[in-house]
Formats: C-alpha cells, sequence, structure tokens
C-alpha cells in the first residue's frame, strides 16, 4: 500500500511540474501513470486526471497570474468554449467505448507531440 501510495505520489509531482512549466499538459502524464503506476483502470484514470488537474492549474494560473503573464481576457473566449466542451465530453464519456477513448487520447498525445516537435 506505501509503495502505490508513493508512486502516485510522484505521478502527481510529475503531473504537477508538467503544469507549472508547460501552462498545462500535466493530464497528459498523468493518465499512462494513474494506468500504470496506480492501478486505475482507463476511465477511472481520465475521470480522476481531472479531479487533480483541476487545482493544479487553477495554482499554475494563480502563479501566472501573480508575475503578470496572464491574460485574463485573451483567455476567456478559450474558457467559454472549453465549458460548453468540457460539459459535452463529461456526457459523452459513458457512452463512448473504452477502445475508442483510448484511441482518442493516443491520437491527442500524437498530435501534441508532433506540433511540439516541428510547428
Amino acid at each position: 500500500m506505501q509503495k502505490r501510495w508513493v508512486r502516485c505520489a510522484v505521478a502527481g509531482g510529475a503531473t504537477g511540474l508538467a503544469n507549472g512549466f508547460f501552462g498545462g499538459g500535466g493530464g497528459m502524464i498523468l493518465v499512462p501513470l494513474l494506468t500504470g503506476w496506480c492501478g486505475l483502470d482507463q476511465r477511472r484514470a481520465f475521470a480522476t486526471s481531472i479531479a487533480i488537474i483541476l487545482p493544479l492549474c487553477t495554482l499554475s494560473a494563480t502563479i501566472y497570474a501573480a508575475r503578470g503573464a496572464l491574460d485574463l481576457g485573451a483567455a476567456l473566449p478559450y474558457l467559454a468554449g472549453g465549458l460548453v466542451g468540457g460539459f459535452a465530453g463529461g456526457k459523452l464519456f459513458r457512452r463512448v467505448k473504452l477502445p475508442w477513448l483510448r484511441r482518442g487520447f493516443a491520437l491527442l498525445v500524437l498530435y501534441g507531440g508532433v506540433k511540439a516537435l516541428f510547428f
């Protein structure tokens, strides 16, 4: 039990580091760690990552705002769209079969990696 707790704490630390350093993206690290290291099934890992990312993003945004690096006006349209998309995604989550969730997540990670490398 203690070994699992340490693994989960390390996964959280890696997630927080990525989130703070890159301004987001911690969930892409967290979901595989939750399934591989912490033993959560895929659906529970997706849902749990959302609960973990929320306070991490809040903390990161607060730090960026305190340093004058947050443009809230530019963020508002994305926030509005993100709220609608988050609501729709949450409703569809249970209806999508697990293999399709995995594929969608893999494509998202792949897209992010290609975009980071080449653009």
